[in-house]
């Protein structure tokens, strides 16, 4: 009788291991970017109640973001290693993001450009340094303060010029960076583990981002940082004036920007959001669609639209947002006046105030043409 009780033990066991009602298709695919390596893409059938294990993995210059479509029973559609529950017919897409690398940046009166030699050009107000760039080299992006310009190189080192009364050029000892940006007075880089590193003035905390982790792109407002998790939350610290630091609740977001009072997020959508001040307009964007990209000036706002056109809102005073006319863009920066966008050539345009020649960039060519940074992942030529 013990023997043919554990038989039966035994068959249930195995039955029960084998045997399902039911049985459903499970189509797995990604978007530009990134493949599943684990089943892999295709459509496949699993029992009812089995658990396929998920692995998604990021090409080169992207980052997972999450995954899409019949989501219900992943453990964590946030993380790239995950699993699924059999239940019901699914389809679900692995989303990636471009990494962002800013080609041109826009200080508060001078701008600056990576060559693809890796040479960088400047132009504009250089009373202090801030334009001192022509002996860097091996330069892959660049960002730029109120007074002060800050290079990322290919090694993952930083160097900075220009005025360092608060410490914010003191980057030397950086490694492992794979983003910067520059306030005003305070400089952000991003390093390769996802945590983030921060010198420069501090009277409102807005260096205080070493507890941050998982972090993909960090913007330097005027005196605030605003940071987007892995997962598409932000995270932000400094002067909270006009509410520029209310962004907790922002979801899906897949690139933000900083101004001087205000920040734009821009969603996995195409959509915009924003926080802050908005005398000038500069927040009226809840109406824009299918962009790519975005950039917070001084007063302005700046958004790359999938089409390679640009829309602009905000103070224009100077004309910085009579942008009606370009076409083929990739990329766009904001400045304290001006905006200066990248075409797809290579070509650099600007306009508003140019009293420091901070717009004199129609000479420049071979600036690298970037790809638009947009879950699409589409760009125009």
């Amino acid at each position: 009788m013990k023997r043919i009780g554990i038989f039966l033990i035994a068959v249930a066991l195995v039955t029960g291991m084998v045997g399902c009602d039911e049985t459903y298709d499970f189509t797995i695919a990604s978007t530009a970017g990134g493949s599943v390596t684990i089943p892999g893409e295709g459509t496949f059938t699993y029992d009812e109640g089995m658990v396929v294990n998920l692995t998604a993995e990021a090409d080169e210059g992207y980052h997972f973001i999450n995954w899409i479509g019949d989501v219900g029973t992943i453990a964590n559609v946030n993380s790239a290693v995950t699993n699924i529950t059999m239940n019901d017919n699914y389809s679900i897409t692995a989303n990636f993001g471009l990494e962002y690398y800013p080609l041109v940046a826009t200080g508060w009166a001078h701008t600056v450009g990576v060559k693809s030699d890796g040479s960088v050009v400047a132009v504009g107000d250089n009373d202090l340094g801030q334009c001192d760039v022509n002996d860097w080299i091996d330069i892959n992006q660049v960002a730029a303060g109120y007074y002060h310009t800050v290079g990322l190189k290919s090694d993952g080192t930083v160097v900075a010029v220009g005025w360092n009364d608060g410490g914010q050029c003191d980057v030397g000892d950086w490694i492992d960076i794979k983003q910067v940006t520059a306030g005003y007075y305070h400089t952000v880089g991003v390093k390769s583990d996802g945590s983030v590193v921060a010198v420069g003035d501090n009277d409102f905390g807005q260096c205080d981002v070493s507890d941050w982790m998982d972090i993909v792109q960090v913007a330097a407002g005027g005196v605030h940082t605003v940071g987007v998790r892995d997962d598409g939350t932000l995270v932000a610290v400094g002067d909270n004036t006009y509410g520029r630091c209310e962004v907790d609740d922002w979801t899906q977001i897949l690139q933000v920007a900083a101004g001087r009072y205000h920040t734009v997020g821009l969603k996995f959508d195409g959509t915009v959001v924003f926080a802050g001040w908005n005398a000038y307009g500069q927040c009226d964007v809840s109406s824009w669609t299918d962009i790519t990209l975005v950039a917070a000036g001084g007063y302005h706002t700046v958004g790359c639209r999938l089409d390679g056109n640009v829309v602009a809102i905000g103070d224009n005073n100077f004309g910085q947002c009579d942008l009606g006319d370009w076409t083929n863009i990739n990329e766009v920066a904001a400045g304290g006046h001006h905006t200066v966008a990248l075409k797809s050539n290579g070509i650099v345009v600007a306009l508003g105030w140019n009293d420091y020649g901070q717009c004199d960039v129609d000479s420049w060519m071979d600036i690298t043409a970037a790809w638009c940074f947009n879950n699409l992942l589409t760009t125009t030529s």
